[in-house]
């Protein structure tokens, strides 16, 4: 597997990471932790060094999953895990970027992730409530103490990562993007590439819209947080599908999977682009990783970004409270 270094910060991760939620989280299912420690393992045998997490998934027991699978791996892989919420009843009640907090959540993901350093510890979202310089500066002084190497930024804008970065080096930002959402082109990537700041692409396969699998038929179960996204109900998913056929012709075009189109699509796009698609199936890991020997031509590239320009998306990517929470 080919290795990427996030920005200037010299932090050198697998071109694709694992984004770890879905096992513990958002589709209304928990799937069997032997299974999954598996799947991690195979993922760490075929290269991938980068794993994503939050003390939001579940909460908590994400960060337990991807502890106790990595422990055998200390030191060979890189883990991300967030802070930002307040929690009551084992549910989410509302942001919490206090600095107390920060320093709260950083002592226990450490004993869930059974470490002794965070690798990259991002804020999961802007906190209104609390200046950016107070979050920066929490975090900082975590560094200092060796308890966080990298410091992140999840869904932040422009300003808010221009004053985060001058109190404490952003390594990487973390914001939806793909073929159907692009986005962080018009400001954050030109701002990122300014700075010197990696890219890590969460959804990079469209919330599984890309792969080709949905049509307007498709239903999702009420546990699963894709009923409540706008591009995803039945009506726009007919209308979006025109960003499948476009993927779909490109993959039949280079006898590839849709998803494959998708993932090597942003890794074309900069070398310091990580996108970290999630997953509970090994047989789709395996497919997500192979999309690392994907090269584009500059033709193929022209169609994928020309066709994908010139279809309007319909729907927003979140709805009620989660679409309050993205800073812009």
């Amino acid at each position: 597997m080919e290795k990427r270094k996030l920005g200037n910060s010299g932090l050198e991760v697998s071109a694709i990471g694992l984004g770890c939620m879905g096992m513990s989280f958002g589709y209304g299912t928990i799937s069997d932790e032997k299974e999954m420690i598996a799947l991690i393992r195979s993922a760490v045998e075929s290269g991938v060094t980068f794993f994503d997490t939050a003390e939001v998934y579940g909460p908590y027991i994400n960060e337990e999953l991807v502890g106790k699978a990595l422990e055998p791996f200390k030191g060979e892989v890189v883990i991300a895990t967030k802070f930002g919420f307040n929690f009551q009843d084992g549910v989410s009640t509302g942001l919490n970027s206090r600095p107390e907090n920060i320093r709260k959540v950083a002592e226990e993901s450490l004993k869930r992730l059974r470490i002794e350093t965070i690798d990259l510890f991002y804020q999961h979202r802007v906190d209104p409530e609390v200046p950016i310089e107070e979050v920066a500066g929490a975090v900082k002084d975590l560094i200092q103490e060796g308890k966080v190497k990298h410091f992140g930024l999840s869904e932040a804008g422009v300003q808010i990562i221009r004053r985060a970065h001058a109190v404490q080096p952003v390594t990487a930002l973390q914001s939806e993007y793909s073929l159907w959402w692009r986005e962080p082109e018009d400001e954050i990537i030109p701002t990122l590439e300014e700075l010197g700041i990696g890219f890590v692409p969460f959804s990079p396969l469209g919330k599984g819209f890309l792969t080709g699998k949905m049509d307007q038929n498709t239903t999702f179960d009420s546990k699963d947080f894709r009923s409540t996204v706008p591009r995803l109900s039945p009506e726009n998913l007919k209308a979006n599908y025109a960003f499948v056929d476009l993927v779909s012709a490109m993959a039949k075009r280079k006898d590839v999977t849709p998803a494959q189109i998708a993932l090597a699509w942003i890794l074309a796009q900069k070398p310091w682009f990580v996108p970290i698609p999630g997953t509970t199936k090994l047989h789709r890991l395996n497919e997500n990783l192979g999309a690392a020997n994907e090269v584009f031509t500059a033709e193929e590239l022209l169609d994928l970004n020309n066709g994908s320009s010139n279809i309007a998306v319909q729907g927003e990517r979140y709805s009620g409270g989660s679409a309050k929470m993205i800073n812009r």
